[in-house]
């Protein structure tokens, strides 16, 4: 009898570490934890473009001595060639929406040309054309924008954005030339350059290369203000206008295409 005890202990004593082991087996152990890597948005990037501009002069060509003439008619009211533009800039993106920069911009020298011509209504022929000048001259400028844009969300790689600028232009008019063919007039006068107030408005897209480096492709339509020649003299000297040609309100419409770089 106490031979059965023993075993029947014996069974029980196994029966029991076989549970705890199978329970031990159903009860895993909870996965190790581990710590959530969080990347910043934001970070500075810089950048470089290469494009070229489209301009105009809206506000057209004025001088003291339009004054002088009884009627002034212009037949080309003035336009410029285009030119290429280099840009580099520094920004930092705020987030995956918002970023800012500035940038610094030389734009090359173009070509600009217009044609008028006047009538004096005292003379022996009014019902003619006195005279008509030729205008020409180059323009180039160092355009300074502090900038912000809106990133509109990333599709496939591909960001479109929008953006506003301002800032400064430094406008050089050079090369002016004013040749009347009538009167075997010319006039010149020399190379000239002023700041001017200026504005800018954006849009484009940018496309993800590896995490760093996007590529840009972009539209600006930029306002450059106004620029002014030098006091204009007749082509001896002689005869001092001490007075310049004014070219008013030069805007343009900019493509470009470049890189940004991200630094972290």
């Amino acid at each position: 009898m106490r031979v059965l005890s023993k075993i029947g202990l014996a069974l029980a004593l196994v029966t029991m570490s076989s549970a705890a082991g199978f329970a031990a087996d159903i009860i895993e152990e909870p996965p190790l934890m581990e710590p959530e890597v969080i990347i910043a948005a934001g970070g500075w990037y810089l950048r470089g473009d290469l494009g070229m501009s489209n301009q105009q002069l809206h506000g057209g060509l004025s001088n003291e001595l339009f004054d002088t003439v009884d009627t002034l008619e212009f037949l080309d009211e003035g336009h410029f060639s285009s030119a290429p533009t280099f840009q580099v800039g520094i920004g930092y993106q705020l987030n995956e929406w918002m970023r800012f920069d500035a940038t610094a911009q030389y734009r090359g020298k173009s070509d600009f040309s217009a044609l008028d011509r006047y009538e004096f209504l005292d003379d022996n022929n009014p019902a003619t054309w006195d005279a008509a000048n030729e205008y020409s001259a180059k323009k180039s400028e160092w355009l300074l924008l502090a900038n912000a844009y809106v990133d509109m969300g990333t599709f496939s790689g591909i960001t479109p954005y929008v953006g506003a600028g301002i800032g400064m232009s430094r406008n050089t008019i050079s090369d002016f030339r004013d040749i009347n063919t009538v009167n075997n007039g010319v006039a010149y006068a020399p190379g000239n350059s002023e700041w001017s107030f200026a504005w800018a408005l954006h849009t484009g897209l940018a496309m993800d290369v590896t995490d760093r480096v996007a590529l840009d492709l972009g539209y600006s339509y930029v306002n450059l203000g106004d620029a002014s020649s030098g006091d204009i003299v007749t082509f001896n000297g002689t005869n001092s206008v001490d007075n310049p040609m004014h070219f008013d309100e030069i805007t343009s419409h900019d493509l470009k295409f470049g890189l940004r770089y991200k630094l972290n």
